[in-house]
């Protein structure tokens, strides 16, 4: 009974009257303490997970918000309508100058055979983006811009689409222009510069369509409309539609890099 047997150390046992009394109600309450911290714990968890799901929403929120506000602008759409024996000069300035300002030109063929294969009036060939007949319709155009030259001028004002496209446009006030042969070729005929000061190529047959007299300048804006006299005013035209669209600034921002003298 006095003898004391050696045990390793996580085998020993305490004596029985070693045992401090109520042994197992500190037990009980250790296990309660020991539920009770497990379950904070994973309250806790639950908690920082709950915060990091609202953060990441939240995150997610301001990245929205984000990619909304830098979403660049849609840029100006521009239809530039030729045909067979349309001026290549005012189509190329019209064009490149309205592009270089930001605007997105479709070029559209006007051919009454549909195709958009078109022979310039200096037999100059240009592959047009599509047929006017497709497109005129497809989108709302923030311009209109005719270029001259014959038989081109008159072959334009033989599309029913292109007439109906600018009538609507003259009806609306909306924005739409025509240089050299074009104002008095397809705009007059269809009463589209009644009681309007224009202008055009300064040739007999196109001032009298005109009423026989010109308003002064090699372009002339009445309200929504611009008119302009032929290739050697196909810049300034084309910076006159720039102004129209975007503003003096980007009009002289663009005269300046283009070297081009617009007084």
């Amino acid at each position: 009974h006095g003898l004391a047997i050696d045990t390793p150390p996580q085998t020993q046992t305490m004596p029985r009257a070693c045992t401090p009394q109520g042994s197992s109600s500190l037990s009980a309450a250790f296990r309660l303490l020991l539920v009770g911290a497990t379950t904070a714990g994973r309250a806790a968890h639950g908690l920082a997970a709950v915060s990091q799901q609202q953060r990441g929403a939240s995150r997610s929120a301001v990245r929205l918000r984000s990619t909304a506000s830098d979403a660049p602008a849609q840029p100006k759409q521009v239809l530039v309508p030729i045909a067979d024996g349309s001026e290549e000069i005012e189509t190329t300035c019209i064009s490149d100058t309205l592009v270089r300002a930001g605007a997105a030109v479709t070029i559209a063929s006007a051919n009454a055979d549909g195709s958009t294969t078109v022979t310039m009036a200096r037999g100059v060939r240009i592959l047009a983006d599509a047929h006017v007949d497709d497109v005129a319709a497809s989108r709302d155009w923030d311009l209109v811009a005719i270029p001259g030259g014959m038989p081109g001028a008159a072959n334009l004002a033989a599309s029913a689409t292109l007439a109906e496209v600018l009538t609507a446009r003259n009806a609306a006030a909306q924005p739409f222009a025509a240089v050299c042969a074009s104002p008095a070729v397809v705009l007059k005929p269809l009463g589209l510069l009644d009681g309007r000061d224009a202008t055009c190529y300064p040739a007999p047959g196109f001032v009298e369509a005109l009423g026989g007299a010109t308003a002064p300048g090699d372009v002339v804006v009445d309200g929504h409309v611009v008119t302009s006299r032929g290739p050697g005013t196909s810049l300034k035209f084309a910076l006159t539609l720039v102004e129209q669209l975007y503003g003096a600034d980007k009009r002289r921002e663009l005269a300046t890099q283009m070297l081009v003298a617009d007084e």
